[in-house]
């Protein structure tokens, strides 16, 4: 999550399980996910369990609970005592609570014994009205988290799904259909321990995890940006993170890349606002990772119209995806490859080998806005 860009549309977890995917032993685990709307109840935690909407996200790694539904200890909690915080993007957004270790379960079968989360005594920022996060970045990223012993890291979901013995790969991968409705829909599925065929079209190429710092703690990668045939952004680091609404760029990258679609920062959404004309001649923004191009067409730039109005919007109008990140190109962290990019490429997250792998889908190409 970076804090930069709006929080209303956020995934969650869905209650139930695709199948039995647990009964297999270190096969892969698929839940189904929804970007939301309105409230779902997802994850359960304690036992019995009590359910938590928790937003679904690879920019940070730790998980935890309490923005809204308060945390009632059972028989399974562990009181650890210890103060944890975390801060999201620029800080202005951030979580400060204790930990605790309890059953965290998800959908009818799988479950980790004595996982860690926090419970929050104060939060700061929009969370959609969720309960909190559940946090899927690498578990470098909960170092300095837990305030009296800054150099301890914590075990994440995946790192316990894991170590128990539940999967047989430290992977995550996500993959979703673009919006068409304005409703709540479960328009994706997140895969704890590989990947899945079916929600590809080509095949997965991987890259390696940057090291230009402080991207290298995240899921971040180097790429560079073209518009048309036009480079925004040259060849830098940046991160890849599902629970970021938009796409983000450094400052320079954005002025190009408003300059060139034309649009106008639109006072009631803070997005580029671009006329029907301009949509006709918007071009290709492309992601050059590794060896491979990953193109968003004109129609994967662009807002879902028929969510116009849950960000402020005028119903007609069309506004792009792609925001100002708010610091210049050279920064270590110059752009964010938000939720529309997941929207049209598959992506998986590759613990054990320290890389991201990116796969071209049914929606790659599609018209759905």
């Amino acid at each position: 999550m970076f804090s930069a860009a709006s929080l209303f549309t956020i995934i969650l977890l869905a209650l139930s399980t695709t199948g039995s995917p647990v009964e297999v032993s270190n096969s892969p685990i698929t839940l189904p996910i929804a970007r939301r709307l309105s409230a779902l109840n997802a994850v359960g935690i304690g036992s019995p369990p009590t359910t938590y909407d928790l937003i679904v996200d690879t920019g940070t790694s730790n998980t935890w609970i309490g923005a809204k539904k308060q945390y009632v200890g059972t028989s399974t909690s562990v009181y650890t005592g210890a103060p944890v915080t975390v801060l999201y993007g620029s800080g202005s957004a951030y979580f400060s609570g204790i930990e605790y270790l309890d059953t965290v379960t998800f959908g009818s079968g799988l479950t980790i014994p004595q996982q860690s989360f926090g419970v929050a005594a104060t939060t700061s920022g929009t969370f959609g009205g969720a309960d909190g996060i559940l946090g899927l970045g690498p578990i470098d990223l909960t170092a300095g988290t837990l305030i009296n012993e800054p150099a301890t890291t914590i075990p994440t979901v995946t790192d316990n799904l894991h170590s128990q013995g539940t999967i047989h790969r430290e992977v995550v991968s996500i993959s979703f259909e673009p919006i068409t409705v304005a409703k709540e829909v479960v328009n994706g599925e997140l895969t704890f321990g590989g990947t899945i065929r079916n929600k590809h079209t080509g095949p997965i190429t991987y890259t390696p995890i940057t090291t230009t710092q402080p991207s290298s703690r995240y899921w971040g990668i180097d790429q560079s940006i073209s518009y048309g045939s036009t480079t925004i952004l040259s060849s830098t680091a940046g991160i890849v993170d599902v629970g970021t609404t938009y796409i983000l760029i450094a400052s320079d990258a954005f002025d190009k890349y408003q300059s060139l679609t034309g649009g106008t920062l639109d006072a009631a959404t803070g997005l580029l606002l671009i006329s029907s004309p301009q949509y006709a001649a918007l071009e290709n923004l492309n992601f050059h990772i590794g060896s491979e191009t990953y193109t968003l067409t004109p129609n994967g730039q662009i807002w879902p119209r028929i969510l116009n109005t849950y960000i402020g919007g005028s119903s007609n109008a069309i506004y792009l995806v792609v925001h100002d990140i708010g610091t210049p190109s050279g920064k270590g962290f110059d752009f964010v490859n938000g939720y529309p990019f997941a929207e049209r490429f598959y992506c998986a997250f590759d613990t054990s080998r320290s890389r991201v792998g990116f796969a071209q889908t049914p929606y790659t190409d599609a018209t759905t806005n």
